[in-house]
């Protein structure tokens, strides 16, 4: 099973310098300590969340300092830049990489930042259909030429091509009821997350994906990479306590962000946003435990994370470490070395 890490989050309290060293920090030591890849988000105009808002840039900067270690997007907004720029940048991280670049893909359910980018959130799902399709051909390197409806292309050749043949490969994050059919239809690799969604829920949106890649005649078995929120103590009593006030703030300001998308072109309906933010708010740490995290000792998480392979089906974990910004350092590279040394052997 695949073991990423997922770095997005910055400690509250850090300079911006700081979360790039830390960040830095971090991925050197998953290179040593045997995790498969690092997973950058992206986040726009939130200087309090984060400082990656180029990821492709910080991309480069650890594919330079690694040997082994696989990098990637979770996830490059497509809609928010245009399509042959983005092949371009992703094609020349993957030749710096020499092909340990994963491209994750989506659109983002926060409205926010197109609103200060000055694009419509109602137009995210065709522009992001038609981003695709373009970057799919960039990365041909042959001259082409595409006309959609945000987006038009007139004799195009892309270089450098990509490392890897034919390509990078593309994995698509999903969270509402609707884009997981679609990605199943599209036949890629999906990301899934319980942020806004409990078990028994993802897992019929799982089987929904995974009926539309059968349907649509796709060959082998779907891929479902499950970005989690993990915490790794020597005792199961840490493991609960030391967490709590980061993944309680983690979910107070999840509720907060899908509120505020409420009622905006694109994002679903009302209710059921509405619904999804109330959901959040409400959560108990007994319930959060439960439904939406895996935190343990190596026993309890080898445990935790088979129960959940089994019934999603997933073959990829990606493990935030720092949901929420306020776990001390020390903490967690703690709760990574176990989660490296004593948790990860037992899923190779």
């Amino acid at each position: 099973m695949h073991f990423g890490i997922f770095v997005e989050e910055m400690r509250r309290g850090v300079s911006q310098g700081q979360a790039f060293q830390e960040a830095f920090e971090l991925a050197d030591t998953a290179e040593a300590w045997g995790v498969d890849c690092v997973w950058l988000g992206q986040i726009h105009f939130n200087p309090v969340r984060s400082v990656i808002s180029a990821s492709l840039l910080v991309a480069s900067a650890i594919a330079t300092r690694t040997k082994r270690l696989r990098v990637g997007t979770a996830i490059q907004i497509l809609p928010l830049n245009h399509p042959l720029r983005i092949a371009e940048e992703v094609a020349t991280v993957d030749q710096i990489s020499q092909g340990r670049f994963d491209f994750g893909i989506g659109r983002s359910g926060a409205p926010r930042a197109y609103e200060v980018f000055g694009v419509p959130y109602a137009e995210s799902q065709t522009r992001f259909r038609e981003a695709l399709e373009i970057i799919r051909q960039a990365w041909k390197g042959e001259p082409f030429s595409y006309t959609g409806e945000f987006f038009r292309v007139e004799n195009a050749t892309v270089s450098p091509r990509p490392y890897q043949v034919p390509h990078p490969p593309i994995r698509m994050a999903a969270t509402t009821e609707e884009t997981f059919p679609m990605v199943g239809r599209l036949g890629l690799p999906i990301f899934v997350g319980l942020r806004i969604t409990d078990l028994p829920e993802l897992r019929a949106q799982v089987e929904t994906y995974r009926r539309a890649w059968r349907e649509a005649g796709h060959p082998g078995e779907a891929s479902v990479y499950l970005r989690i929120p993990i915490y790794a103590a020597t005792t199961e009593e840490a493991a609960r306590d030391e967490p709590r006030e980061s993944i309680t703030y983690y979910f107070e300001r999840q509720a907060e962000l899908a509120r505020s998308g409420v009622g905006s072109a694109g994002s679903g309906p009302v209710e059921r946003r509405r619904a999804q933010a109330d959901r959040m708010a409400k959560l108990s740490y007994d319930e959060i435990l439960r439904t939406r995290v895996a935190f343990g000792s190596a026993a309890g998480l080898i445990d935790r994370l088979t129960r959940l392979r089994d019934e999603l089906g997933v073959s990829g974990i990606v493990a935030e470490l720092n949901p929420g910004g306020l776990i001390p350092a020390e903490l967690e590279r703690r709760s990574l070395h176990i989660l490296a040394r004593q948790v990860m052997p037992a899923f190779r």
